[in-house]
């Protein structure tokens, strides 16, 4: 709870229109995209929410913080996806429309971004100057910078340009024992100390609060171009990916999309669904206008080679944004399928993408669940979609025994058990199978370095101290 004095504080610096204690207000910020998960908590409305509009008034939230005790919930857009913004403890929501100015430097090829400027209008504006700030999540009309650093948000283009910790050139943000730090430089190499910057991003808001960003941007690609693959199973779709990437084709974005997706879409296609197509391949190519036109065409020719059965291709920017559109609306679009949902987004080195999909089939077919597929398929990130139906006791235990058996195949395959969602409350119960008990350790002392107190984002990311340290998930809140 926030003290009755801390309150008066809170008022007195962010003003009327700075701080909200309405149950309205206090709801709207105690929830984010995360779908139901058996290991989840239920929802906790935060204290009060503030809206800082500079970073002066960041680090005097977090010292009004430490000295009364209570605790901080750093948010952006509300388009997690793993509960990483949504309060456990009450406290403070700090959310940061009034932070949203955006800065472009066309010589040094860079902007200066506040936190709560919304992805999509920084690519808009950087596009606008013949810039392009590459980082693209499936939310980015909705998601924002601050949002994006705090989970190393990736995105269709990471298969060539990588993910958001990629782009980031340093930081300014408030540590949660008060320090303002800033991290980088403008320059586009600096190896001078630790890598701070490298830290703070995807550390889902429980070290720092980020209040500005300096991001790298390159010149506008001259041309884009989109090779929309069919495939009679996911398992030949799956198998062409090695394919495409080692063909010298570079390829902007990949995306493997399942049938039960596709038909979660299908009103929104450019083009029919062919009744026998059980996987659609989305490959984006740019560049020079001479260099697309010969990739594309050598793009299809090898879809073929690895089986597919038909393929359309959208030079033009209404067809590509057509595909793209579906694409991104996919998730939302399942709940037409089921109203409850598990997803997960595990990762695999990319050639061993074909045996995840396999593996996830036949556990969700020994768990008697319908099982969705989509995903970054050029970085070996499968996003993993368990169709609940009603929340019924037993379906969830299947689930539950479902995503376990999941996280393990990633692992065993050499992967990892996320590749942009982040862990936040989701998936705190079984990090460790990951990290290992020293990799726990050495994580809780750099998080007591960073805020000795513990009010940044509690409950996120690592297991309570003494749970979970074996990895074997059975501390579920």
């Amino acid at each position: 709870m926030i003290p009755h004095a801390a309150r008066a504080e809170l008022r007195d610096l962010l003003g009327a229109e700075g701080l909200a204690e309405d149950e309205v207000e206090r709801a709207c910020h105690a929830y984010d995209a995360t779908p139901f998960s058996p290991e989840g908590t239920g929802r906790v409305l935060p204290d009060a929410v503030a809206f800082p509009e500079s970073a002066e008034q960041v680090g005097a939230i977090v010292d009004l913080a430490r000295r009364h005790g209570f605790v901080l919930v750093p948010r952006g857009g509300g388009t997690g996806m793993t509960g990483g913004s949504r309060p456990v403890r009450g406290g403070l929501v700090l959310t940061f429309p009034r932070m949203a100015r955006i800065t472009i430097d066309e010589r040094d090829l860079c902007a200066v971004v506040q936190p709560g400027a919304v992805t999509g209008r920084l690519q808009a504006e950087a596009e606008q100057r013949g810039l392009f700030y590459p980082p693209d999540p499936a939310s980015k009309d909705f998601c924002t910078i601050g949002g994006n650093l705090a989970e190393n948000a990736g995105g269709l283009r990471a298969v060539k340009y990588g993910v958001t910790r990629d782009w980031v050139l340093g930081l300014d943000a408030v540590l949660g024992d008060g320090t303002r730090l800033t991290t980088g430089s403008r320059a586009v190499k600096s190896v001078v100390g630790y890598d701070m910057t490298r830290l703070l991003v995807g550390s889902e808001g429980t070290l720092g609060v980020i209040t500005e960003a300096r991001l790298k941007l390159i010149p506008l690609p001259e041309t884009r171009a989109t090779l929309a693959a069919s495939f009679d199973d996911v398992r030949s779709a799956a198998d062409s990916v090695l394919g495409l990437l080692t063909a010298r084709l570079d390829p902007t974005a990949l995306e493997l999309i399942d049938r039960t997706c596709l038909e979660s879409v299908r009103e929104t296609l450019p083009f029919p669904l062919i009744d026998r197509t059980r996987a659609l391949l989305l490959v984006e190519l740019d560049g020079g206008a001479s260099d697309v036109a010969r990739r594309l065409p050598a793009a299809e020719r090898l879809c073929r080679e690895h089986g597919a059965t038909a393929s359309e291709s959208a030079a033009d920017e209404a067809g590509r944004e057509a595909l793209w559109q579906a694409r991104r609306s996919i998730s939302p679009a399942l709940g037409r399928i089921s109203p409850h949902k598990v997803d997960e987004d595990v990762a695999v080195p990319r050639s061993r993408l074909a045996e995840l999909v396999a593996g996830v089939q036949d556990i969700a077919a020994r768990h008697d669940l319908q099982c969705a597929s989509y995903g970054h398929a050029g970085d070996g990130n499968l996003h993993v979609n368990l169709l609940l139906g009603e929340r019924q006791p037993e379906v969830l235990a299947r689930a539950e025994r479902a995503v376990s058996e999941i996280f393990d195949l990633a692992l065993q395959l050499g992967g990892t058990l996320s590749g942009e969602h982040g862990i936040g409350t989701a998936k705190r119960i079984y990090v460790a199978r990951e990290l290992g008990a020293a990799g726990i350790a050495a994580a809780r002392r750099i998080k007591a370095a960073f805020d000795p107190d513990g009010i940044l984002n509690p409950g996120k990311v690592l297991p309570e101290p003494g749970a979970g340290e074996s990895g074997d998930g059975d501390d579920a809140e």
